[in-house]
């Protein structure tokens, strides 16, 4: 008696969407190359369009003529954005979409800078010096949101670090002790963050409002009453010096941007590689992730979420206080009523745009530095493209990556949910 077989039923793979990001992104990058070889190569006039390592015209590290160089570098945007679309080079997609956008910018840049001279030393450092305080406060909401608790009071932190700096440093005639002052004072709003949102499960975005609207006010009131009668004893705090490191320093563009530098720089660029290999090899950085998305699962083989949670977010003060010590140590010499002016929002958006690590933040964050001084550079020479839309850039790019146009930005799955202990 014969006996049939029945073959199991095989699996189908599930096709793979058309519309992939990297697809979308390579359309993008056809779009904007597109326009802008046509518009900036009809719009840049036939001059050499010159940059510079001397601030002035002279010593050109590139001339190119603006008409020309706008139409090539918006045709490799376009070429970049075809081998995304077509799905060449797949392992090197970000490198391909790194070019893509580098040859927009210059496209943009051989447009302005045409019959004009660009100083790539001074802009590089301006990049990065207005990007400095940016960096240090989104790798503070790094370490916050990667544990599970939103930190929008990054503001809160930069303002009371900068109120310290400038009142320790003035009294103590010292630079460091008021760099030690910002820390804790950035600890402090941390620390308040942390009791009410850990602790007794206050919502974090208002808890981390009510605390920069505090600060805003504490800052304020004792700036009128104590600071702005007598600032020669109060507000007056010395500034942080530039080491030159011999040999480095002389590497052309950035050797003076890295090398002839302030301590706040090497803080920063060393925190961004540090926290990064902490995050991601380093049994603190495992739990750490595990907790910003698994609380309950984290808990179960024996970690202290909620320890956990109130050492990074008191990590992330320490951070964002130094960011906030850059105001009146470094940029201004003084502290002013709202002096930061917005800088903790931004470095929250630098966090979002940076997908939540370190070097995303990082590069969101001189991606934002970049846009701040090109602006500035941009009315120095009369453009008549208005600052405000170069400003307004960094956050539209927010946008659109939060809206998941270009691939999508995932919070970690606990971030800003209290976690009560079954």
């Amino acid at each position: 008696m014969s006996t049939a077989t029945v073959q199991e039923p095989t699996e189908v793979a599930a096709p793979e969407p058309f519309w992939t990001r990297q697809r979308r992104l390579g359309l993008a990058l056809i779009l904007i190359g597109g326009l802008a070889a046509a518009v900036f190569g009809a719009l840049a006039p036939s001059e050499t369009a010159r940059f510079t390592l001397s601030e002035d015209a002279e010593g050109a590290a590139l001339s190119i003529n603006g008409q020309f160089g706008a139409v090539l570098f918006g045709l490799l945007t376009l070429a970049a954005g075809a081998a995304l679309f077509a799905g060449l080079l797949k392992r090197w997609s970000n490198a391909l979409l790194s070019v893509g956008i580098l040859a927009f910018v210059l496209s943009f840049l051989c447009w302005q800078v045409a019959g004009e001279f660009m100083p790539l030393v001074d802009t590089t450092d301006g990049t990065l010096q207005l990007a400095l305080p940016l960096i240090l406060g989104a790798l503070a909401g790094v370490l916050g949101e990667r544990s599970g608790v939103v930190n929008v009071a990054i503001e809160g932190q930069f303002l009371m670090g900068a109120f310290a700096g400038a009142l320790v440093g003035t009294m103590a005639t010292s630079v460091w002790a008021g760099l030690i002052s910002a820390a804790i004072g950035g600890v402090i709003i941390a620390a308040i963050l942390a009791v009410l949102s850990i602790r007794y499960l206050v919502d974090q975005t208002v808890v981390g409002m009510v605390l920069n609207l505090f600060a805003l006010g504490i800052t304020g009131f004792l700036y009128e009453r104590l600071m702005q009668p007598d600032s020669q004893t109060y507000n007056t705090p010395p500034q942080m010096p530039e080491w030159r490191i011999p040999g480095l320093a002389d590497i052309p563009v950035i050797g003076p941007v890295l090398f002839e530098a302030n301590l706040l720089v090497w803080i920063a660029l060393v925190l961004v590689v540090v926290i990064h290999f902490g995050l991601s090899r380093t049994r603190w950085g495992l739990r750490t992730r595990a907790v910003g998305e698994h609380p309950t699962a984290a808990d179960t083989v024996g970690i202290r979420v909620r320890g956990l949670r109130y050492l990074n977010v008191l990590l992330g003060g320490v951070v964002a206080g130094i960011g906030g010590a850059y105001f009146t140590l470094v940029a201004t010499g003084s502290f002013t009523k709202n002096m930061t002016a917005g800088a903790g929002f931004i470095a929250l958006a630098a966090l979002i745009f940076g997908r939540y690590t370190p070097f995303g933040a990082f590069g969101a964050a001189l991606f934002f530095g970049f846009a701040q001084k090109l602006a500035t550079y941009l009315g120095a020479i009369d453009s008549p493209v208005p600052s405000q839309f170069l400003n307004m850039l960094p956050y539209l790019a927010t946008l659109i990556a939060v809206a998941g146009l270009v691939g999508r930005v995932r919070a970690p799955a606990a971030d800003g949910l209290p976690y009560v202990k079954g």
